[in-house]
């Protein structure tokens, strides 16, 4: 299937298509994902291990996919355990008005909104006619609650259901039956966390998968655009291999900015669906505040951030990188590294053996992409994000922070290439950079 094509069938025919499509391939589209499920696993243990995570203070949110599925890319502190409930003004504010004195006023540790945009440069309106949709698999059943609580305790304005800002769905477009919980709540609220943080005036829709398979996951991404969606962030994903182009269909909405994770496992093989070239595949920097410098912030290449060569997606003509004769991944980056990662709240953690739920730092490339989803919807320019080609023009490129400085290529070296290493212009692991204000988007 072509991935430009805008001229597409309808979900049901293009699940036929796809079935012929891998039944005639001479390695068939299961086989490929199964290897992609277990490169990705492989993978996953070998991130937990490493890129620039203290052992044992980071685990990923997600466990290994299973065979034809994909795996989300939220990384978890285990060492930060904020408590419950809203903190800072708002909840100094509640307790008086109940004469009480609040339990936590302290705001909890990692980045807030205010934080990010200070790094950013980004203003703290715009995007109020634009909808930024989050595909996450299974059902986070504290993810409306739990937003609330984030958006309180950094004071941004409530995003429910009731007042038309917020809106979950299943894969279907209907709000019930919604599907069984597959351990992505972390992921989900990150996602939300994110989105909020980039763009509090942007509608959230949070469209929940049957499954993390890529058909679901595909399926998730088609409603949602049917749906109104002007932005699709993609938290998630596998490793590329023989047939995923059979899904590259569903990630191609021009008028609509998709967006994706490049991955957590450093240099390699790219993930899908970031190697789609009609999706702005985003990448992952260290973030650190420097009073000691004009921006008051600085930023490298974060040893997880996800970079690669593809061997199965065709160059497109607006990347011109020199040594890479496939798509090359990543195109853009923000904040990734869990050890300089937001505060995010989530509750809905079965899946994370004893972890306590409530205020945790979170990061991953799961943070960077609905971060950087955000930040098209605060533009409200989506439009001009049928793929990522308008960061590589000068006038784009040139309105971001150029991160220079940190390696991706911790288990896999590029021989000192761009390829996974953050050099001046375009590289790898950043891409051309980070939002330097809204210039660029």
């Amino acid at each position: 299937m072509n991935p430009n094509t805008s001229s597409r069938p309808g979900p049901a025919a293009r699940r036929g298509l796809r079935v012929a499509t891998v039944v005639a391939a001479a390695s068939t589209l299961v086989a490929a994902l199964t290897a992609t499920a277990t490169a990705t696993a492989t993978a996953g243990v070998a991130s937990a291990a490493g890129h620039g995570k203290t052992a044992g203070n980071v685990k990923n949110a997600c466990g290994p996919a299973l065979p034809g599925q994909a795996r989300c890319f939220a990384e978890v502190r285990t060492d930060v355990h904020g408590g419950t409930g809203v903190r800072g003004a708002a909840a100094a504010a509640a307790a008086a008005a109940h004469g009480e004195k609040a339990a936590a006023t302290t705001l909890p540790a990692g980045f807030g909104p205010a934080d990010l945009q200070s790094a950013y440069k980004l203003p703290t309106t715009g995007g109020a006619n634009q909808t930024v949709a989050i595909v996450d698999a299974g059902d986070d059943p504290t993810a409306e609650a739990d937003l609330a609580v984030y958006r309180s305790t950094y004071g941004l304005s409530a995003c429910t259901t009731a007042n038309g800002c917020f809106h979950k769905v299943n894969e279907h477009g209907a709000a019930t039956p919604l599907p069984a919980d597959q351990g992505w709540g972390v992921e989900e609220a990150l996602d939300l966390d994110m989105v909020s943080a980039a763009c509090p005036q942007c509608k959230i829709l949070l469209v929940e998968g049957d499954s993390a398979s890529f058909d679901d996951l595909g399926a998730s991404v088609d409603e949602a655009v049917a749906l109104g969606a002007t932005e699709v962030s993609n938290s998630y994903g596998g490793t590329e291999a023989n047939g995923v182009n059979a899904y590259a269909a569903d990630y191609t909405h021009p008028g609509v900015a998709v967006v994706a994770s490049s991955g957590d496992s450093g240099y390699g093989i790219p993930s899908v669906p970031a190697a789609y070239t009609s999706v702005v595949a985003v990448g992952g920097t260290s973030l650190t505040k420097a009073a000691n410098t004009t921006r008051g912030w600085t930023e490298t290449a974060w040893e997880g951030a996800g970079s690669g060569c593809s061997a199965w997606v065709d160059k497109p003509a607006w990347q011109t990188d020199a040594n890479c004769p496939g798509r090359m991944v990543a195109d853009v980056s923000a904040d990734a590294d869990p050890n300089t990662g937001p505060a995010i709240y989530v509750t809905d953690t079965p899946d994370l053996e004893g972890l306590p739920s409530g205020w945790s730092i979170v990061g991953g490339t799961s943070a960077s992409s609905p971060f950087i989803a955000g930040v098209i919807g605060l533009a409200g320019n989506p439009q001009k994000f049928p793929n990522a080609s308008a960061f590589y023009t000068t006038t784009g490129h040139s309105a971001l922070n150029d991160v220079v400085g940190g390696t991706n290529g911790v288990f896999q070296d590029c021989g000192g290439d761009y390829q996974c290493n953050a050099v001046t212009g375009y590289d790898g692991p950043t891409g051309w950079g980070t939002p330097n204000g809204l210039a660029g988007f």
